[in-house]
C-alpha cells in the first residue's frame, strides 16, 4: 500500500512587485506523519530548503488566510484565470514569499486525503497503543 504522496509545483519566489524567480518545489505527504506536509524548494547554487507545516494549514489556505506563525498561506488574485495561493515563510534569516497556481496544490492535497482523510489521522492514544504493541513484540522475541 502506498504510504507517501509526492507532487511538484512551479512556484515564483517573489523578491519585489517587479521581480520574481521561478523555481520547482516538491510537496510530500507521508502517512507516517499524517498531520504534516513537507515543502522543499530548490534554489540554483544552493542546497534544497525544506519546510514542514500542517496539512490543514495548506488546505485552509486555499480558501482563506491561514496560519499565524512562521508559515502563512492565503489565496491571491492570479494573473490569469487560474487561482493562485501565496505562501509566506518566516525565518530569522528573512522572509520568503512564494506564489503558485492553486490547482496543483489542491490536486496534491486530494491525493493526500485519499491516503489519510482529514479527521481520520491516528490519535495520540492509537499511536501509543501501536507503539506499545510493537515494543512488546520486540521484547517477547528477545526473551
Amino acid at each position: 500500500m502506498q504510504s507517501t504522496v509526492r507532487g511538484q509545483v512551479v512556484m515564483s519566489l517573489v523578491v519585489s512587485d517587479r521581480l520574481s524567480f521561478r523555481l520547482v518545489a516538491d510537496l510530500e505527504y507521508a502517512a507516517a506523519d499524517p498531520y504534516a506536509v513537507r515543502l522543499t524548494f530548490h534554489l540554483p547554487g544552493d542546497a534544497p530548503v525544506s519546510w514542514v507545516f500542517g496539512r490543514e494549514l495548506l488546505v485552509d489556505g486555499l480558501h482563506g488566510p491561514s496560519g499565524e506563525g512562521d508559515v502563512r498561506v492565503r489565496p491571491v488574485a492570479g494573473t490569469g484565470r487560474v487561482p493562485e495561493i501565496a505562501i509566506l515563510l518566516r525565518a530569522p534569516e528573512g522572509d520568503a514569499l512564494l506564489r503558485c497556481a492553486a490547482p496543483p496544490v489542491s490536486g496534491f492535497l486530494d491525493r493526500a486525503g485519499r491516503l489519510v482523510p482529514i479527521g481520520e489521522e491516528p490519535t495520540a492514544a492509537s499511536l501509543d497503543a501501536a507503539l506499545a504493541a510493537i515494543l512488546s513484540r520486540g521484547l517477547e522475541s528477545q526473551g
